[in-house]
C-alpha cells in the first residue's frame, strides 16, 4: 500500500479528492463519446445508405440545440445547482443513445431516428456543457484552473486517441448500432462519478432586478458582446467553427468513398491525429507560462489552420500519414487555444454570470457547427467532397485575424481575481473593468 501510494502524485490537484472524481466522469463520457461520434456516421453510411448531404446533416442535428438552447441553458445553469444538472443530462444521453441499437434489434432502425437521438443528445449535452465550464471554478483554486483545464484536455485528447481506434474494431466486430452501446454506459458511469462528488454547492446569489429569464439572458449576452476580450475570442472560434465543419463533415464520406478506407482505418487515423492534442495537453501550462495568456491563444489559432490543407491534398495510395499528420497540428493548435481561453473566462467573469457568459459564447460559436454542416452537405452536392474541403481550409486560416487584431493577445497571465461588474445592467459593458485587469495582467 505504501509503495503503491509513493506512485501516485503528490500535491496539486492530484490530492484533490472531488476534482478527480469530475476529471474520471469527463474522461469516461469523453471516451464513450468518441465511439459514438464515429458510429454515427458509419451507422447512417453502412446501414442506412445515407447520402453525404443526409450525413452531414445528421452533424446538424446534433449541434442544432446550440442555436436553440444555449441561451436559456445559461439562465438556468446560473439558477440551479450545476452538478445536478450535469447528472441528469448523463442519464438522459444514455437513454437517447442506447435506443439507437434497440430500435436496430428489431430491424426498424431510420434515418429519422439517428436525427431524434442525435438531436435530444445535442439538446442534453448544451446544458452538460455550460454547467461544466461553470462548475470547475466553485471546485478548485482560481490558481489552479491551468492545471484543471489542462489535465481535462489531457483525457479528452487520450479519448480521441483510444476512441476512434476502439470505435473502428467495435463497429468491424459488432456492426456500428451496437458499438453505440459502449457510450450510453459511460454516460451512465459518469453520472455516478459525479454523484460522488461531496463538495457542497453554492448558487450564485441574484437580485430581483434579473429576476425574469429575458433580462438574465440579456446581461450575459451584453456582457460578452461588449467585452473586448470575449468579441474578438467569439469571432475567432466562430470563424474557425463554421469553416472547420465546412470542411469536415463530409471528411468521413470523403475517406470512405473516396479515399476507400475502412471503418478500422478511419478511427486508426483520428486516433494517430489526436496524439497532438495530448501533448499540448501536457505542455499547456508551461507553454502558457513562456508565451503568456493572449500569444498562446494566438498561437493556437495559427497552428490549428494551416495544416489542414494536408486533408484535400492526400493521395489517394496513401492518404492516412497526410490526415494523421494535419490533425496531429490542428489538435495541438485547439488544445492550446482551448486551455488559455477557458481559463482566462473562468478567472475574470464573476461567477454569477459565468453560465450566462458560457452559454452565450457557446450560443455563438457552437452555433456556428450546424451551419458550417449544413453548408458542408450542400455544397458537396453542388461541387463535390474534396472542393469543399478545400474551402473549408480556406476559412479556418482567417480565426486567427480577431485575435491578432484584440487587445487580448497582450495578456500575460491570468487575474487574480473576476473583474467587478455590477448588478446594474446599465453597466454591463465593463471597459473599465476590462483595462484595469488587462493592466493587472500585462
Amino acid at each position: 500500500m505504501r509503495g503503491a501510494a509513493t506512485l501516485w502524485p503528490r500535491g496539486g490537484l492530484w490530492r484533490h479528492a472531488d476534482f478527480l472524481k469530475l476529471w474520471t466522469a469527463q474522461g469516461v463520457s469523453q471516451f464513450g463519446s468518441q465511439i459514438s461520434g464515429l458510429a454515427l456516421p458509419l451507422v447512417a453510411l453502412y446501414a442506412l445508405h445515407a447520402t453525404a448531404f443526409q450525413v452531414a446533416a445528421l452533424g446538424t442535428v446534433e449541434f442544432a440545440p446550440f442555436l436553440l438552447f444555449s441561451l436559456p441553458a445559461g439562465v438556468w445553469v446560473d439558477r440551479l445547482h450545476r452538478r445536478l444538472i450535469m447528472v441528469t443530462a448523463d442519464l438522459g444521453r444514455a437513454v437517447a443513445l442506447g435506443s439507437i441499437p434497440i430500435v436496430a434489434a428489431v430491424g426498424h432502425l431510420t434515418l429519422a431516428q439517428l436525427y431524434v437521438a442525435g438531436f435530444v443528445t445535442g439538446t442534453l449535452t448544451v446544458f452538460f456543457d455550460v454547467s461544466y465550464q461553470s462548475y470547475l471554478p466553485s471546485l478548485v483554486q482560481r490558481s489552479e484552473l491551468v492545471d484543471g483545464n489542462a489535465k481535462l484536455e489531457v483525457t479528452r485528447s487520450i479519448a480521441q486517441i483510444g476512441g476512434p481506434g476502439v470505435s473502428g474494431l467495435l463497429v468491424g466486430a459488432i456492426t456500428a448500432p451496437y458499438a453505440i452501446v459502449a457510450d450510453a454506459i459511460s454516460f451512465l458511469w459518469s453520472s455516478l462519478w459525479l454523484l460522488a462528488i461531496r463538495r457542497k454547492e453554492t448558487i450564485p446569489k441574484r437580485t430581483a432586478a434579473s429576476a425574469s429569464m429575458g433580462r438574465e439572458l440579456l446581461d450575459g449576452v451584453k456582457y460578452l458582446v461588449g467585452h473586448r476580450y470575449w468579441r474578438g475570442i467569439s469571432m475567432s472560434t466562430a470563424t474557425f467553427n463554421f469553416s472547420g465543419n465546412v470542411a469536415l463533415a463530409i471528411l468521413i464520406v470523403y475517406m470512405s468513398r473516396r479515399l476507400h478506407l475502412s471503418a478500422l482505418q478511419i478511427g486508426l487515423t483520428f486516433s494517430l491525429g489526436s496524439i497532438g492534442g495530448l501533448v499540448a495537453a501536457s505542455f499547456a501550462r508551461r507553454i502558457g507560462l513562456r508565451l503568456g495568456v493572449g500569444r498562446t491563444i494566438l498561437a493556437g489559432t495559427i497552428i490549428n489552420g494551416l495544416p489542414l490543407f494536408l486533408v484535400p491534398l492526400a493521395p489517394v495510395s496513401y492518404p492516412i500519414p497526410f490526415i494523421a499528420v494535419a490533425f496531429a497540428f490542428v489538435e495541438f493548435g485547439v488544445i492550446l487555444y482551448n486551455v488559455s481561453v477557458i481559463s482566462l473566462t473562468q478567472a475574470l467573469v464573476p461567477e454569477r454570470l459565468l453560465g450566462r457568459v458560457n452559454a452565450s459564447r457557446r450560443f455563438i460559436v457552437w452555433g456556428m457547427i450546424p451551419l458550417g454542416s449544413l453548408t458542408s452537405g450542400a455544397l458537396a452536392t453542388l461541387i463535390g467532397l474534396r472542393p469543399t474541403i478545400f474551402i473549408g481550409v480556406v476559412g479556418c486560416l482567417l480565426a486567427a485575424v480577431p485575435i491578432a487584431l484584440s487587445p487580448v493577445r497582450h495578456v500575460q497571465e491570468l487575474p487574480t481575481e473576476a473583474e467587478t461588474v455590477p448588478f446594474v445592467e446599465d453597466a454591463l459593458l465593463p471597459t473599465h473593468a476590462a483595462e484595469l485587469s488587462s493592466e493587472a495582467a500585462e
